[in-house]
């Protein structure tokens, strides 16, 4: 059984590497950095420093740091609160409205359903996906992982595609950490996720209730596509298709699933580096995939690996190696 806190540093570790090579076209990243991507390189869009990772992995941490309040899912909000304040580099655009949407009312959890509505429920990006290792880096496991998967891409991304990939990802993590096969896992978390009803975790949550009655409806009308879309996806990950490396969450689900069956950490997230657009999601994502096979993170990577930004529990110099292991612990503890 791999450690949490192993997982942690791969996911940020590919996130990091895939931070240069985001927004770019695999001509352009081939011509700039060559055939081979083995190290930290400057070059992001966002001004990330080589060895710093992006929002997907301090959306990770923001989540354990508000875990640590044991204010519920009102503590992981708030904590993601405090992180947009600080400006972050790198915002996805439904995350921001899904966090502002609230601010005034911060008990409620429903900001990323209304952020659904408000973009007439064709909001399907990969905000929720990136970060919702969360929920088994903080020990939920079974049917509490499935759910607390559903609910925190829900707080930011309510678009059942987004939140049945979430529920397969984290069961996929856990099958794979428990050292099932790649395909034979997949499988198995694809039964996940068909079992769960993610309406109900989300209502019994608060994040569909009253004030979202036209986007309780919407998820119900449309889980079962959802579920479907997310099904041949996976399918089509396993056996090696990745469509695009797109910010769409059903993209980089397949992408990572596509990337993650290979045989050794580089092997599975150079090619994600390599294939740019998105490219630091889907490493992240491929990242935590490699990280619950226990394939450990390539070692002269950890020294220098941080996280690109500052807010309140993380200072941006700090080394990840250093930190996470007690921001780790105070979450689960």
């Amino acid at each position: 059984m791999p450690e949490p806190l192993d997982v942690l540093l791969s996911l940020c570790a590919a996130d990091a590497l895939g931070a240069a090579t985001e927004f770019k076209s695999p001509d352009v990243i081939h011509a700039r950095y060559g055939a081979a991507f083995r190290a930290y390189q400057p070059g992001s869009v966002f001004s990330f420093a080589p060895g710093e990772a992006t929002d997907d992995s301090q959306m990770v941490v923001a989540t354990l740091l508000g875990a640590a309040r044991r204010e519920g899912h009102a503590g992981v909000l708030a904590a993601f609160r405090e992180w947009l304040a600080a400006a972050p580099p790198d915002v996805g655009g439904l995350t921001r409205q899904a966090l502002r949407l609230t601010f005034t009312q911060p008990e409620r959890l429903d900001g990323g359903a209304l952020a659904w509505e408000r973009g007439g429920f064709d909001g399907a990006g990969n905000g929720g996906l990136m970060r919702v290792a969360a929920a088994w880096l903080l020990g939920h496991r079974g049917a509490a992982l499935a759910r607390e998967a559903a609910v925190l891409t829900a707080l930011t991304h309510a678009d059942p595609r987004c939140v049945y990939a979430s529920v397969f990802l984290t069961a996929f993590m856990a099958a794979l950490a428990a050292g099932q096969p790649y395909a034979a896992a997949a499988q198995a978390a694809l039964a996940v996720m068909d079992s769960l009803d993610a309406r109900d975790a989300l209502v019994d949550a608060g994040v569909l209730g009253l004030h979202t009655q036209d986007a309780h409806r919407a998820f119900r009308g449309r889980e079962r596509e959802a579920r479907a879309q997310v099904r041949a996806r996976v399918r089509s990950g396993l056996d090696g298709t990745v469509t695009s490396q797109s910010g769409y969450v059903l993209d980089t689900l397949e992408a990572a699933v596509a990337h993650a069956r290979r045989a050794d950490w580089w092997a599975c997230v150079e090619p994600a580096v390599l294939g740019g657009d998105d490219s630091d999601t889907v490493a992240c994502v491929v990242g935590a995939l490699v990280g619950a096979r226990g394939l450990s993170t390539p070692p002269e990577l950890l020294p220098d690996l941080r996280l690109g930004h500052s807010w309140p529990g993380w200072e941006r110099g700090w080394t990840a190696t250093e930190h996470l292991p007690a921001v780790l612990s105070h979450a689960v503890a």
